[in-house]
């Protein structure tokens, strides 16, 4: 099994790249790694750092940057770190692919480097939401989806379903659909629609509705709303950890909030692992990336959502 990495991707590449590998790998991590990225830069560092024949180096002679466009950098950095991944992982030459890199050019790539998952109308992003039982939910789409439909979000339930199981450990995950309120006639259309859906789709668990104040009370193992919702919820969860960091305010239950735990979030609903990271992200995230990327790889995780869909 390989990994690769790009190394030229967030705001503290490369040297923070190379010491999430040295992590992963001081910790017993069994996957290759191969670092892409530019090699007059990486060379010296993974040398420096004792990686020397311990991971493969592939130079990638351009980078693209934060604030670039994404389709109009992939198209005219076709050298890139991120292009190369793509290039990797398309032939097969590596098993996943994770990146703290642009994420538009990242969900580009996605989209268009790798086959989508036989069946999905629409891939999603999801994140981990710590819950205040100590327990773990996820929460899709965020950010992927502005608008959706409700076969979107029937969809979204399906493959959260089975990354729960399969990633988190969750043997008989509880769907719910983020909403204004309890009652089955609440909320906008979309959600007004999407609930018989729900309630009628036999490869879930689904326990209704939840609103704001369930999120991190784990009422629901899995919860589904439209991208925009879901970013904004993503974004404020993000708040927390720095706040209680600035605050002084020691609690285990809120450093779980800090989302170098997590490493990073996986595209769903394509081919191949697909994992995207925080662009402030340090060693801890990008060790935690390869570590999210191996379990991908080796549960099966996209395979075992496109037999669940195909059902």
């Amino acid at each position: 099994m390989k990994i690769a990495l790009d190394a030229m991707g967030g705001d503290y590449a490369p040297a923070q790249v190379v010491a999430g590998t040295v992590e992963y790998v001081q910790q017993g991590g069994t996957a290759g790694v191969v670092l892409v990225g530019i090699q007059d830069q990486l060379q010296p560092l993974v040398t420096a750092a004792g990686l020397e024949g311990k991971v493969a180096v592939v130079h990638a002679p351009q980078v693209i940057d934060m604030h670039e466009h994404p389709t109009k950098a992939l198209k005219e950095k076709k050298e890139s770190s991120i292009a190369t991944g793509f290039g990797l992982l398309a032939r097969e030459k590596v098993d996943a692919f994770a990146s703290a890199g642009n994420t538009g050019a990242m969900l580009v790539g996605a989209m268009y480097s790798l086959r989508p998952v036989e069946g999905v109308l629409r891939p999603t992003i999801s994140t981990i939401i710590p819950t205040a039982d100590g327990g773990t939910a996820l929460l899709l789409d965020v950010g992927l989806n502005s608008d959706c439909k409700p076969e979107q979000l029937n969809q979204f339930a399906v493959m959260g379903a089975v990354y729960a199981q399969e990633i988190l450990g969750i043997a008989q995950p509880r769907v719910a659909l983020l909403n204004i309120g309890e009652e089955e006639g609440k909320g906008n259309l979309l959600a007004q629609a999407t609930y018989p859906l729900l309630k009628e789709n036999s490869r879930i668990q689904f326990v209704g509705n939840v609103e704001g104040r369930d999120i991190f009370m784990g009422r629901a193992d899995v919860m589904v709303c439209d991208g925009f919702t879901g970013n904004i919820i993503l974004k404020m969860a993000e708040s927390l950890f720095p706040i209680t960091q600035r605050e002084g305010i020691q609690s285990p239950y809120f450093n779980r909030f800090n989302f170098e735990n997590y490493g990073g979030t996986p595209v769903l609903g394509i081919q191949k692992p697909v994992i995207i990271g925080h662009g402030i992200s340090g060693a801890l995230a990008f060790a935690n990336m390869i570590r999210l990327g191996e379990q991908m790889v080796h549960t099966g995780t996209l395979q075992k959502m496109s037999a669940a869909l195909a059902s």
